[in-house]
């Protein structure tokens, strides 16, 4: 059986809305990406170096990042004279396959770290203008469907409107914000949250965080500050550091990763606005060039357009077309 005949049997059992949210929010790279490699098809009937030259360009520019393509290249020459491909058209499922690959990295967990016992405090750091606030009410969302208690802390005091921003979250998901004024200092605005939390026996506290200062090193020290507030009154947390990161930066989006990785113990990443850039190759840069799991996606602007990322929904939802052609042909 085929790769893409075993993705599509896999996807079928899977829930409807998800593979929807998945083909729809991949529309743009999908297009690009997709019909990029179709053209590279009909242009070079065999598999050859020329063919290979113009598939490791067609990566990089999407956004795969160069140690990732050149890696993934290397393993489809080693395919091609493995399977003995000559044809072209043979080796898009190959293609699709190490992709695959490539997204389920071993021992990557995508689920949060929740707690079964006491409350669950998650960190959520990024800079400004990547969706950090409105990607914490959505995760609240996401949380209060899976029957959790939840609360927001509004500790981006520095950027003029976050409180405000937060606040209007917190009364479109039914949940409270606790917040100081504007200016005030983050790590008491952490202090107060946890403490409110404890009383009310909240299971989920959600930190925003300033997503600039005067300089780098300021903000991950005051990052470092709210961090050690946590910790001293809930031992062990925050249980959760979530990076969010703006998929249509493309590369930018990695050095972040890279800057904030080395300062805040990142556990996790959201990778936003995927929905509105043909470069989704990032997601296989962020996971295979870092030692951070990809475990949320921004797939569109509605509140429950934040999904729990699947490697299998989205190459199903990169080569929708392919598979769907092939599982046809095979019927």
């Amino acid at each position: 059986m085929s790769f893409f005949k075993k993705l599509k049997e896999k996807i079928t059992n899977q829930t409807t809305e998800v593979t929807d949210k998945f083909k729809e929010g991949l529309e743009k790279t999908r297009d690009s990406f997709v019909g990029r490699m179709n053209e590279l098809v009909y242009k070079y009937r065999k598999v050859d170096e020329d063919f290979f030259e113009e598939l490791e360009e067609l990566l990089i520019s999407s956004d795969v990042g160069v140690t990732t393509v050149m890696e993934l290249i290397d393993q489809l020459k080693d395919e091609v004279r493995l399977r003995n491909i000559k044809d072209t058209k043979e080796i898009q499922p190959v293609i699709s396959e190490k992709l695959a690959e490539l997204l389920e990295k071993d021992g990557d967990d995508t689920t949060l770290n929740l707690q079964d016992d006491g409350m669950t405090v998650i960190l959520v750091v990024g800079v400004n203008g990547v969706g950090k606030t409105t990607s914490i009410g959505k995760l609240a969302h996401h949380l209060k469907r899976e029957g959790k208690s939840v609360m927001m802390a509004a500790g981006d005091t520095f950027r003029a409107g976050a409180i405000e921003q937060l606040e209007v979250w917190g009364e479109r998901v039914g949940v409270d914000v606790i917040k100081q004024q504007e200016g005030s200092d983050p790590a008491a605005v952490m202090y107060d949250a946890v403490q409110a939390a404890k009383s009310r026996n909240i299971d989920v506290l959600l930190c925003d965080t300033a997503g600039r200062l005067q300089n780098k090193v300021n903000l991950m020290n005051e990052l470092e500050k709210v961090k050690r507030v946590i910790e001293r009154e809930i031992p062990g947390a925050p249980h959760e550091v979530l990076l969010v990161l703006d998929a249509t930066t493309g590369q930018n989006a990695m050095s972040q990763a890279k800057t904030f990785g080395k300062t805040t113990d990142v556990s996790g990443i959201v990778l936003t606005k995927l929905d509105g850039t043909a470069k989704g190759g990032i997601v296989l840069a962020i996971r295979h060039e870092l030692e951070i799991p990809v475990k949320f996606v921004g797939l569109g602007e509605q509140m429950d357009d934040l999904q729990v990322f699947d490697a299998e929904q989205f190459v199903y939802g990169l080569f929708r077309e392919l598979v769907e052609a092939e599982a046809v042909e095979e019927e």
